[in-house]
C-alpha cells in the first residue's frame, strides 16, 4: 500500500472514533525511520486506546501488517508503527508536553479535513 493511502486509512480510522486535532507531517527529509507521522489527540486513556485499536483494525482489514505498537496499557501515548507511517495517539497533556509538531517543525504539515464539512 502506498504511503498516501496508508495515511488516508489511518486518518479515516481516527476520524471514525472522533479523534481531535489530527495532523499528518511529511518527515521524509528529516528521518529515515518513516515517511509520515500522523498525530492525533484522544480525550481520555480509554479513547486513546480505542483510537489506536481502530487504526490497527482498519489497517489489518486492508492487509497491512503493523510492525508494532506501544503504550496501549497506559493509554497516555500509543505509538503504532506501520512502516512508512507512524501514528501517535496521545492525551492532550502528553501531546502538549512532548510537542512532536514543534520537534518536526519545518517538515511539511497538512491538517486533516473532515469530509462533508
Amino acid at each position: 500500500m502506498q504511503t498516501e493511502q496508508l495515511v488516508e486509512l489511518a486518518i479515516a480510522a481516527l476520524e471514525d472514533m472522533k479523534a481531535q486535532d489530527i495532523l499528518a507531517i511529511d518527515v521524509r527529509d528529516k528521518t529515515s525511520i518513516t515517511d509520515t507521522m500522523v498525530i492525533a489527540t484522544g480525550s481520555s486513556s480509554r479513547q486513546v486506546k480505542s483510537l489506536a485499536d481502530n487504526v490497527l483494525e482498519k489497517v489489518k482489514e486492508q492487509g497491512v501488517k503493523p510492525i508494532g505498537s506501544e503504550g496501549q496499557e497506559g493509554g497516555e501515548w500509543v505509538l503504532i508503527d506501520l512502516g512508512n507511517v507512524v501514528v501517535h495517539v496521545m492525551q492532550p497533556a502528553t501531546r502538549q508536553f512532548y510537542d512532536l509538531e514543534r520537534l518536526w517543525q519545518g517538515a511539511e504539515q497538512s491538517r486533516a479535513h473532515h469530509s462533508g464539512e
